[in-house]
């Protein structure tokens, strides 16, 4: 039996696919204007006996599907539990969303804070921020980690971020100061929302922000401990509903 995950986000798609317990298939696509066409698209030629839908867009997957669906919190909550299960504490960061969620030994969630309101502290903020700078997506967090301190960034809400970082660079401000600001206010929210949901043990952090190596610098220095990267952090989820596909009888 194969079954299938598909975590259907803002802007990215993923899809998981488990057999014998062992991943045999996974693909990513951006959601585009169009989530649904673009997960029907990535669903092509894939062969599987059930499936799963986590995300945003997982309410339309299932009325066009007709499948069963799961919230984001529970499918990440157990696909972190399957990769690493010394993890204790999930911090997701993505496209324009964040959370922290707490599990008990179990991998059970016992507790967690969801930011959905607001592009602040989510990929999407980074994102617009390295524009601003002149930065790509993948060399922002690499170039912002060379430089020698940072520059305080005092407002989250992104339009006025944006025309603080402006107004820094019309300054002629360091660039990469600037950049490593932005990044510790990002850190600054996550830490907060960690605090919240009473972090502790081991932390996995997922989502597509966990690929920038200064956000995982910064959280490795704040927390004061490693925090565990998957080698696919966009794959969590996916990962999650594919193993509860699984589970239904």
């Amino acid at each position: 039996m194969r079954y299938a995950g598909i975590d259907i986000g803002s802007r990215s798609i993923e899809l998981v696919v488990l057999e014998d317990e062992k991943i045999i298939k996974s693909k990513q696509a951006d959601s585009g204007f169009d989530p649904l066409t673009r997960a029907k698209e990535l669903l092509e030629g894939v062969e599987h006996d059930h499936i799963m839908a986590t995300g945003y867009g997982r309410h339309l997957f299932e009325l066009s599907f007709e499948t069963p669906t799961v919230t984001e919190i529970k499918a990440y909550a157990v696909g972190a539990n399957a990769l690493f299960p010394a993890v204790r504490t999930i911090l997701d960061i993505g496209g324009q969303d964040s959370k922290a969620i707490a599990l008990n030994e179990n991998g059970k969630v016992i507790k967690f804070e969801m930011n959905d309101r607001c592009a602040a502290g989510t990929g999407k903020f980074l994102e617009i921020m390295a524009h601003a700078l002149g930065f790509g997506l993948d060399e922002f967090g690499v170039e912002a980690l060379k430089a020698t301190k940072d520059l305080h960034i005092n407002s989250m809400c992104t339009v006025f971020a944006e025309s603080e970082v402006t107004s820094l660079v019309a300054k002629g401000e360091d660039r990469r100061k600037i950049a490593l600001g932005l990044h510790s206010s990002v850190v600054r929210r996550a830490i907060g929302m960690l605090k919240r949901v009473s972090h502790d043990g081991n932390i996995l952090f997922a989502g597509g922000v966990a690929k920038n190596s200064c956000m995982c610098s910064l959280l490795e220095d704040a927390l004061e401990q490693k925090i565990t990267v998957p080698q696919n952090p966009q794959m969590v989820g996916a990962l999650g509903a594919a193993i509860l596909a699984g589970e239904i009888k």
